[in-house]
């Protein structure tokens, strides 16, 4: 009897063994307002813009789409865009898995027109276009709508405009709605609970030319002014983390105002307040920032001027070079339980389950040993 009870003591503690749930193990994401450095893109690139579909980034100017998969660190040549667009003019929104690439600057006009490229069937098709044909201005995405404000129009005169139209992907339609306080163009933008921050670029304000913190609550249709930014900036990249993963905040990356920069600067829209982040390895301006699951990416964009100072003289130096950020208090988001102090639910119903199962193979290893003894006793 002594080794059958050895026997069940032995597979008792086989089963339970096996369910031990392992942590995650660390990793350098983990760790806040910090930088590393990523595979560079096929090719060096300025004045891209790019936008996220299912985890994975599409990075696009002129002739060029990329996807890049942040899982795998790898780059793939995907169907560039019908109406080829310097990055720099047109505006890009994600919305239900497909990309919206509205308006820019095509043989040397302006142009309202609206392309959307489906990463699903990796093809394009044709939308109704914007009404004012326009370029450097922004698109962003709330509640299934698409907003594109200001920008540069007139081929002649090269007027900055304050119009704020918005895209129904819906009904493939467009209407207008109040438009921008300051006319600007050359921003960047970002949106937290459902309000518009347009951000750091050119406008006919002297006293917030290329400082402003424009915000539109699209609920309301109504503007007002944030903190203004705490330096000059423009042709940044402006990146709003969610709240899961990281601390709602927008964070505005590198720019130029007389040469380019590697600044970080971060606004708590709480608070209505800008602090500073960890400096970008790399000074750019005009380049691409968009976030997955709360890590932001510097991606491409132009390194200085060749022949003058910047923006006024000479020719812009690309880069292919894609720089990973952690964002302040990334990680410490509490996650969803069951109540308070409890276990995830899939680590407890694993418990559970493991539990009742030990229970089963204790309880049946007893009852076959109690058999096998009460039939050797029979036996003799």
């Amino acid at each position: 009897m002594s080794k059958n009870v050895a026997l069940l003591f032995v597979l008792v503690f086989l089963t339970a063994s096996s369910t031990v749930i392992a942590e995650p193990a660390s990793s350098d994401e983990t760790k806040e307002n910090t930088w590393t450095t990523k595979s560079p893109m096929p090719q060096a690139m300025g004045g891209v813009k790019a936008a996220v579909v299912n985890g994975k980034i599409y990075v696009m100017t002129v002739s060029c789409n990329y996807e890049y998969d942040p899982a795998t660190d790898n780059w793939t040549a995907k169907t560039p865009m019908p109406t080829p667009r310097p990055g720099i003019s047109f505006a890009i929104a994600a919305y239900q898995n497909k990309i919206y690439v509205i308006g820019g600057r095509a043989n040397r006009s302006y142009t309202g027109i609206n392309e959307v490229y489906d990463p699903a069937t990796d093809t394009w098709e044709t939308k109704k276009p914007m009404p004012t044909s326009r370029e450097k201005m922004e698109a962003n995405v709330v509640n299934g709508k698409i907003y594109v404000i200001g920008g540069v129009t007139d081929n002649y005169r090269s007027i900055t405009i304050p119009v704020n139209e918005v895209y129904d992907p819906a009904t493939d339609s467009w209407a207008t709605k109040k438009p921008a306080p300051i006319a600007a163009h050359g921003y960047r933008s970002a949106v937290v609970d459902n309000k518009i921050y347009l951000m750091a670029g050119a406008s006919h304000n002297t006293s917030l030319n290329w400082v402003f913190n424009q915000v539109y609550d699209t609920e309301a249709d109504a503007w007002s002014l944030g903190a203004p930014l705490p330096a000059p900036t423009s042709y940044a990249a402006a990146v709003a983390t969610t709240g899961v993963m990281a601390p709602e905040r927008v964070y505005v990356i590198g720019g130029g105002f007389t040469k380019t920069s590697n600044t970080v600067r971060v606004y708590d829209p709480s608070l209505d307040a800008w602090s500073s982040g960890a400096s970008m390895p790399t000074n750019r301006s005009d380049l691409a920032g968009v976030a997955v699951n709360d890590l932001i990416y510097a991606i491409g964009g132009s390194l200085g001027w060749y022949g003058g100072d910047w923006p006024y003289f000479g020719y812009s130096l690309s880069t292919d070079v894609v720089e990973q950020y952690t964002p302040f208090g990334y990680g410490t988001i509490p996650q969803p339980t069951l109540e308070p102090h409890s276990e995830p639910f899939s680590t407890m119903l694993v418990a559970a389950a493991s539990a009742v199962l030990v229970a089963i193979i204790g309880v049946g290893l007893l009852v076959y040993f109690k058999k096998r003894r009460a039939k050797s006793g029979a036996e003799a």
